[in-house]
This record gives structure tokens, C-alpha cells and sequence, in this order.
């Protein structure tokens, strides 16, 4: 079923949010039981790769998230398009790895699609070397 522009507007409007709040289970509710998620990187990062169901989403913000120091990443939503089902963050964000003290900033697309008021797809896009640099030590 096509989803009108306002309504995907709305659903990400609400990710952005939700995003900000650090509410992984706002987030996960947000999207469909079947998704389609895509976050690239090394397997030693273990919240990168494929996801395929709703239960999958809020994991992988609270795996993540403890890597980067409290208080000191920030994130900056440059543009959002929105084209029926589709809509695309752009977005700029900056943080520091625990593990290393190293701050990173990488430039990042977050590609959702929206069917049913729920996103069925997520990928990002992002600058994976930086982030990979930023967690190695040397």
C-alpha cells in the first residue's frame, strides 16, 4: 500500500525524536514486525549488520550507545526528503569511543521507507572507516 508523504513525514518526524531521547523502545515501536535494516561495519561491531524483525531494533541502540561517552556525542540533521513511502535523513554526527578516547564525525544517510504508518526499512550510510579508526586503539 502507497504511503502519502505527510504520513511518512510524521513517522520519521517521530524516529528523529524518539532518536534524540535515546528511547530504544519508542524507536522499535515504530517499525513494522519485518524490516529490512542495514547498518554497515566490521563483525567486531557487533550492532552492525542485518535485522529483520521489530525485536531486533531497540537491541541494537542499547548495544551501541554504552561505546560513546555520556553527554558528548552530537548530531546534527542537516536535510529531511520525503517522497511517498521514502524518506532520507541527512545527517552529520560526532562521538567518542569509550574504549579509546578518540572522537570521530562522520557525515551519515539514514534511507527509511514507510508502509502502514511503520518504517519497513532502514539503511545507513555512513563513513565506516572513520568509525572503524575511531575504535582502534593504535
Amino acid at each position: 500500500m502507497a504511503t502519502d508523504t505527510q504520513t511518512s513525514r510524521t513517522v520519521a518526524e517521530k524516529f528523529v525524536e524518539r532518536l534524540g531521547r535515546q528511547d530504544p523502545d519508542g524507536i522499535q515501536e515504530l517499525f513494522a514486525e519485518e524490516i529490512d535494516w542495514y547498518v554497515p561495519g566490521r563483525a567486531a561491531l557487533t550492532w552492525t549488520g542485518r535485522r529483520t524483525r521489530r525485536e531486533e531494533v531497540a537491541p541494537y541502540f542499547t548495544t551501541m550507545w554504552p561505546h560513546f561517552a555520556p553527554g558528548r556525542s552530537k548530531v546534527a540533521l542537516e536535510r529531511v526528503i520525503v517522497n511517498g513511502g521514502d524518506v532520507v535523513l541527512l545527517a552529520a554526527w560526532t562521538h567518542t569511543v569509550v574504549a579509546t578516547g578518540k572522537e570521530f564525525t562522520t557525515p551519515a544517510a539514514i534511507h527509511l521507507m514507510v508502509e502502514d504508518n511503520r518504517i519497513v526499512r532502514m539503511h545507513l550510510y555512513e563513513d565506516t572507516l572513520t568509525v572503524d579508526k575511531a575504535f582502534n586503539a593504535d
